[in-house]
């Protein structure tokens, strides 16, 4: 089978696509015929070896590393001791690599099944975004109907979740964008305004502010300005120090694997209540210029990685 993997880490050059053994699942596993992965600018990180120095459950990665953590495809064969799913069965989740190739092996408790209303593959642009927004509205920035929002970063994939998370929870939303195309993805999703980054100031006066984009060192505290006392600010990449006495919780956190979120997320899909917008779609052999672009700062969205 088609794998992309790496052998050391370092730029874009370093991924290649290589045939390789398909796996054969253990015990408690299963075999996933891979429709689909997506691009998660995390990947950078991991692939340059930035993660390692600050994720010490990367420290000690195993190379050579098939990429790609999320995961979109139809089960083909199971290891012993697992009743759910079975072969023939439409599945997503996230894992720890692996998904970047033609067969992935995933445990089938990270599994939950696929929403049916997109396309099998499009399904892998919800497990990492997905979670993350879920995770930041719901379990950090506690929304609740009325509060005022801002989601800094509103364009990306985390974005798009979680803009229509934070609506559908009851807030108004305010986003950022950069372009028309962002502006206009971001108004569909909910928005009840958008600012952009380049040429306006960020609003103040915010019960919530998600930011989901690196910032300048030493911005942080500007950012905690922008939000109410008694509001909270969650980043998912630098953490933030409010200013002393400004009484705004700040919280920076790492995604963590739910199999009965993402399970919540493909319900939403299935009944049209949050939709799945993916803006790029590459094949395999395309995933080290995705990086390449990605670096330059020339992707928008979501991307997704057919397989």
């Amino acid at each position: 089978m088609r794998a992309a993997r790496i052998h050391a880490y370092g730029d874009a050059s370093v991924i290649r696509q290589e045939e390789i053994p398909i796996p054969a699942p253990g015990r408690g596993e299963v075999l996933v015929k891979v429709a689909g992965t997506s691009f998660n600018p995390s990947e950078i990180g991991l692939r340059s070896g930035l993660l390692r120095t600050v994720v010490p459950e990367l420290r000690d990665l195993p190379l050579p590393y098939t990429l790609g953590w999320d995961v979109s495809g139809t089960v083909v064969a199971t290891g012993a001791g697992v009743s759910w799913p079975r072969p023939g069965d439409r599945v997503m989740g996230l894992l720890e690599g692996g998904a970047a190739a033609d067969y992935a092996v995933a445990p089938a408790r990270l599994l939950a099944p696929a929403p049916t209303a997109v396309p099998l593959a499009d399904a892998a642009a919800i497990p990492v975004a997905g979670l993350t927004a879920w995770q930041a509205v719901h379990e950090h920035g506690r929304i609740a109907p009325g509060r005022r929002v801002l989601v800094n970063g509103a364009g990306g994939g985390v974005g798009m979740f979680t803009v229509q998370l934070a609506r559908r929870a009851g807030a108004t939303v305010i986003a950022t964008a950069g372009n028309a195309r962002s502006a206009a993805a971001v108004r569909a999703y909910g928005a009840a305004e958008v600012v952009d980054y380049r040429t306006d100031p960020l609003p103040g006066d915010l019960d919530v502010l998600f930011n989901l984009v690196p910032f300048a060192p030493g911005a942080g505290p500007d950012l905690a300005r922008l939000v109410r006392p008694g509001g909270h600010l969650v980043s998912i990449t630098a953490p933030v120090q409010p200013p002393p006495g400004s009484r705004v919780t700040a919280t920076r956190f790492v995604t963590r694997n739910d199999v009965d979120q993402l399970a919540e997320l493909a319900a939403l899909v299935d009944a049209k209540e949050i939709v799945v917008d993916v803006a790029e779609r590459h094949p395999l052999a395309d995933l080290a210029a995705v990086h390449r672009m990605a670096e330059a700062g020339r992707t928008r969205g979501k991307v997704v990685i057919e397989l």
